[in-house]
């Protein structure tokens, strides 16, 4: 059984106050780290962010607005198209403002997605080796 799902997607960017504009997105699940999913956003080549996502807060993010943090989610709706929100808030400007990005992406695409990570692991039978976290921990890493 492959305990790995990714999938690629173009989803719209809106950062500091500009129009929306394309860039790759990179959703990557792995089983041996559960409760994560990865999103790494890149344009032309390059790198824009990496980011650590909670899966069941990305369903949940489908359904309702969901975080108060530095990852927030919420269902938005521009048309006919049915989308995730996900906004990223980043380091403080000097004048107490945060930088601030959106990523807008095809929700039923992010459904499909976590619909393949519960072939692999599915909700609620997540586990996590805490011996090998605590060995982790222990030798500094």
């Amino acid at each position: 059984m492959n305990c790995f799902v990714h999938r690629s997607l173009v989803v719209q960017l809106q950062a500091g106050g500009t129009d929306r504009f394309p860039v790759l997105a990179h959703l990557s699940y792995d089983a041996a780290d559960p409760f994560a999913v990865t999103a790494v956003f890149s344009h032309d080549g390059r790198v824009l962010a990496r980011w650590k996502l909670d899966r069941e807060m990305l369903q949940e993010g489908l359904a309702r607005p969901v975080g108060i943090g530095d990852v927030r989610f919420r269902p938005a709706s521009t048309g006919p198209w049915e989308e995730l929100c996900m906004e990223f808030y980043g380091d403080a400007h000097p004048d107490g403002g945060r930088h601030h990005a959106a990523v807008y992406v095809w929700a039923p695409a992010v459904s499909g997605f976590l619909k393949d990570t519960y072939q692999v692991v599915a909700p609620g039978q997540e586990q996590v080796g805490v011996d090998d976290f605590l060995a982790e921990v222990i030798a500094g890493g």
